[in-house]
């Protein structure tokens, strides 16, 4: 059944849980294959990010893979291999490994994190095409009600 043939009534009636899974998992990969096509996945992007200290890094300090996979736990994805994304971003020249394991982001790895994250826009916009940011707003609180009315924790 579409969209357009079910009433407001039965949209009313369906369970949250089973639109906002359908919802996340058609968000990610309609994001993920954004980013493929301009050649990096959504981990290394995470990995840029989370190792700069001009953008998630709270030290710029290097991590090792173990600390990047628990600063990134919250919303990092099963089938995602920090290992394997790093290492391409080691031979992509983005990042350096240290004689303790610790990855850290080169200059070319800072500047490709900035230019990777002028793709964001493009890809918010897509994805909200059709929606004012009034409804957005409504839509997010009435998620975040949920969330709380379940005993979890907003952002």
């Amino acid at each position: 059944m579409s969209n357009q043939q079910i009433t407001d009534a039965q949209l009313a009636g369906q369970p949250a849980a089973y639109v906002t899974g359908l919802a996340y998992e058609a968000l990610i990969a309609f994001t993920r294959a954004r980013q493929e096509e301009k050649g990096y996945t959504q981990p290394q992007f995470w990995l840029l990010r989370n190792l700069s200290e001009n953008d998630l890094s709270p030290d710029g300090q290097g991590m090792t893979v173990p600390q990047l996979q628990d600063a990134m736990a919250s919303y990092i994805r099963p089938e995602d291999d920090l290992a394997a994304e790093a290492d391409v971003l080691l031979e992509r020249g983005w990042l350096t490994r240290d004689a303790d394991g610790r990855l850290w982001l080169t200059e070319e790895g800072e500047r490709t994190r900035v230019d990777l994250k002028r793709n964001a826009p493009a890809i918010r916009a897509a994805l909200h095409q059709g929606i004012d940011d009034a409804d957005y707003v409504t839509t997010v609180k009435v998620l975040q009600q949920l969330i709380r009315n379940a005993g979890g924790k907003t952002a």
